[in-house]
């Protein structure tokens, strides 16, 4: 007789199996989509999108829309799958607001800038899976160019939101200082005035006070790992600690190989 449990479980392996695959053949193509959306949302952030641009932004939509709907139909675990795609989901949703007709609803300038984060945060996102790909999720040069990658981005997103206010952020390379200020934890006297800049400036601060921890701690590790290779260094190394323990070895056998007074005790049975 067959067994419905034994087979929906091979079911789901196959299915994630099947996944796998697809997302191993789609990487280099979607990546290269990913990195053309973002230079198209910093485009369109400070200078605006021609009609050419904006109909290849569209089909850059369109393709990361039919991928996440095909992942979604494999994916074993529906629920699952979208809890940790939540953000994906969201913003491949705000462009869909152009298209339905949906926008005269948010045509207020606070709506319109609401929607631009949504856009720049799951941006981020989708750039941050890009470069995990491409570098690794621990390695020393994802973590700059994710760095790199959240100074442009969110120094386009300050412009776009700060631009119009009183005193506000003129212009790009202004923005821009402003941002790599607030990522290496120095600040600046200007705060922003805007909810949405605000909102980014917040999680702009939280990634810099992580990342700043993460490069103090690699740097630690640097120059600990420096010092404990040197032999004239006070920090004991693991080379230090090895012959150490070799010239214990040695002692030990030498003491063995002399002769020993009827009297004395064998050294190896101190231990």
């Amino acid at each position: 007789m067959r067994n419905p449990d034994a087979e929906g479980t091979q079911l789901q392996q196959e299915r994630y199996q099947l996944l796998q695959q697809l997302t191993d053949w789609l990487e280099t193509p979607l990546l290269v989509l990913g990195f053309g959306w973002l230079v198209l949302l910093g485009v369109e952030l400070l200078w605006g999108l021609t009609p050419a641009l904006e109909l290849l932004g569209t089909v850059i939509w369109v393709i990361f829309i039919l991928d996440f709907l095909v992942k979604f139909l494999l994916a074993p675990r529906k629920l699952t799958f979208l809890r940790s795609n939540l953000i994906t989901m969201i913003s491949l949703l705000v462009p869909a607001l152009r298209l339905f007709r949906l926008a005269r609803v948010f045509r207020a300038a606070r709506a319109v800038r609401g929607l631009r984060l949504v856009k720049v945060v799951g941006s981020l996102n989708r750039g941050m899976k890009a470069l995990a790909a491409s570098f690794g999720r621990r390695g020393v040069g994802y973590v700059l160019g994710l760095s790199t990658l959240v100074l442009l981005v969110g120094a386009a997103g300050m412009y776009a939101f700060e631009k119009d206010v009183p005193d506000g952020l003129r212009t790009y390379p202004e923005a821009l200082w402003w941002t790599a200020m607030l990522l290496t934890s120095m600040g600046s006297e200007y705060w922003p005035q805007t909810a949405e800049g605000r909102a980014l400036c917040l999680l702009l601060a939280l990634y810099g006070f992580a990342v700043f921890g993460y490069f103090t701690a690699t740097l630690a590790t640097f120059f600990m790992g420096r010092d404990a290779e040197d032999p004239a260094a006070e920090v004991a190394g693991a080379a230090a600690v090895a012959a150490l323990h070799e010239e214990v070895r040695r002692l030990r056998i030498e003491l063995r190989k002399k002769p020993l007074p009827p009297d004395a005790t064998d050294p190896a049975e101190l231990n």
